[in-house]
């Protein structure tokens, strides 16, 4: 018999394999700015004014599925469709990857996210949300116009040492390694963008580069 409190071993090889299930759903790497504003398919600055649960259809097993609108008002559109977005989508839960935003209408977003084959928006917590007045000045500047131009180079984390580059395309992201946060002086300041013998670099300043930028500089 098994004990008060405590788990036979069929039933917690169940829940572990669902706890590792929800855990695998809603893994994903880190990103710097640069590279949510690439990936993403949608890229605004909104106020979220409203929310509701809404079923959006159901699955093969005939069980619902529920999202999370999320009504917003958009501010200013940086990447997407021609189209205004007036909500975006997404899970339930953040234990299926999905984002809590507030809603009283006063609080702006950058938001990234992925637009579908319906017109509709869905956004994970592996896409790069955060409060607009949470980015830096160089942040800002960058979602207007200067990760765009980065888009043809790509930047490769360092997680641990030694770590290199293996093309003139890439830029090494050291954040984690120096400052022990991803959310170091490279994703606050710093783009990736190519240089005039289309290698890239790591460049800061608030107006773009020069036609002959080489290197890192400060203009």
């Amino acid at each position: 018999m098994t004990k008060p409190g405590s788990f036979s071993a069929p039933l917690l090889a169940l829940l572990l394999w669902r706890l590792g299930e929800v855990a695998e759903a809603c893994s994903c790497a880190p990103a710097h700015p640069q590279q949510a504003h690439c990936n993403a398919d949608v890229v605004i600055r909104a106020k979220v004014i409203g929310q509701k649960e809404v079923l959006i259809g159901s699955d093969t097993y005939g069980n619902p599925i529920k999202k999370i609108q999320y009504d917003i008002k958009q501010m200013k559109m940086f990447k997407g469709p021609s189209q205004e977005i007036n909500a975006i989508f997404t899970a339930p839960t953040s234990a299926v990857c999905g984002v809590t935003l507030e809603s009283d209408g006063k609080s702006e977003y950058l938001v990234t996210g992925k637009l579908e084959s319906d017109g509709t928006v869905h956004v994970t917590l592996c896409d790069f949300i955060v409060p607009w007045n949470s980015l830096t000045p160089a942040q800002r500047k960058g979602f207007e116009v200067r990760y765009e131009t980065g888009c043809g180079c790509r930047i490769v984390r360092c997680s641990s040492v030694p770590c290199s580059v293996s093309d003139p395309v890439e830029c090494l992201w050291t954040d984690w390694i120096t400052q022990s946060t991803v959310q170091g002086p490279q994703a606050q300041h710093y783009t990736c963008i190519k240089r005039n013998d289309d290698s890239c670099a790591w460049y800061r300043g608030a107006a773009l580069p020069k036609n002959e930028f080489m290197d890192i500089e400060d203009p």
